[in-house]
């Protein structure tokens, strides 16, 4: 029991601290969810931004819109995505693709 007692807090310590955790950056629904929903829907289907269901770009065209932003763009697109690594946008343009 003792021993039990020990080991739960230093568990908890190894698994907050674990880069062997799945990885945020990995999963392109999740930063989608966190960072795109707001505007383009939960399911790509468009509120304030336009739907991604029926986009024309290509992933390589995504994740560089994220990653560099577009003069030509509306806001928030003219500029980087904030804290959106390369491979954060990879993984989010990606999925984006899937949406149909």
């Amino acid at each position: 029991m003792q021993l039990r007692s020990l080991l739960h807090p230093l568990l908890m310590v190894a698994l907050t601290a674990s880069p062997a955790l799945p990885a945020f950056a990995d999963d392109g629904a999740g930063i989608y969810k966190a960072k795109c929903a707001a505007c383009h829907g939960a399911d790509g289907g468009g509120k304030m931004g336009p739907s991604l269901k029926t986009t024309t770009l290509s992933s390589g065209d995504i994740a560089d819109l994220l990653t560099k932003g577009n003069d030509t763009r509306k806001m928030p697109h003219k500029k980087p995505v904030s804290g959106l690594s390369a491979d954060d946008a990879k993984a989010v343009a990606d999925y984006v693709k899937t949406l149909k």
